[in-house]
């Protein structure tokens, strides 16, 4: 799945839209990859002559990609489409459980986002998710996701 399809699945856009591609999906997990830049907005001074992904950049590539695996698989409307599909507001950040970072991500280092579904109840999803860089994990976190109206966000 291309940034193109994933934007289908998100509301979010550039320079926002942090996911570039999903590698496998299932109603359980999801692998997804960020290729972050130079040009990526959160780079630009982050920091000057040693630039480094932010952890909280991080942080919202894992909820990005449960977002994904949400929408696909537990949308309370069929065939959702963020562009058209009007009322709802899929993946919302409801906690932060755990986070840790071991290590740096730095521009044009390819990380491999995995996320797993822990625990449902109703609209409110449980993850636990890590990013790697060639094959070493450097962050790992749990966070819930929550499925609620659209309305809180137009008040």
């Amino acid at each position: 799945m291309n940034k193109i399809e994933i934007a289908t699945l998100l509301h979010h856009r550039d320079p926002y839209l942090l996911v570039d591609e999903v590698i496998e999906v299932n109603n359980n997990s999801i692998h997804a990859v960020a290729k972050p830049t130079m040009n990526d907005f959160y780079l630009q001074g982050h920091f000057p002559g040693a630039p480094i992904v932010p952890g909280a950049m991080m942080q919202e590539m894992t909820t990005q990609a449960a977002g994904i695996l949400l929408t696909k698989f537990y949308s309370p409307v069929e065939n959702y489409n963020s562009d058209t599909t009007k009322g709802y507001a899929l993946g919302v950040l409801r906690a932060i459980h755990m986070a840790k970072y071991k290590s740096m991500a730095r521009p044009d280092q390819v990380l491999n986002i995995k996320v797993s579904l822990t625990d449902q109840v109703e609209n409110s999803f449980r993850f636990k998710a890590f990013i790697e860089v060639n094959d070493k994990k450097i962050m790992q976190n749990e966070f819930t996701l929550v499925n609620i109206s659209d309305e809180p966000l137009f008040e």
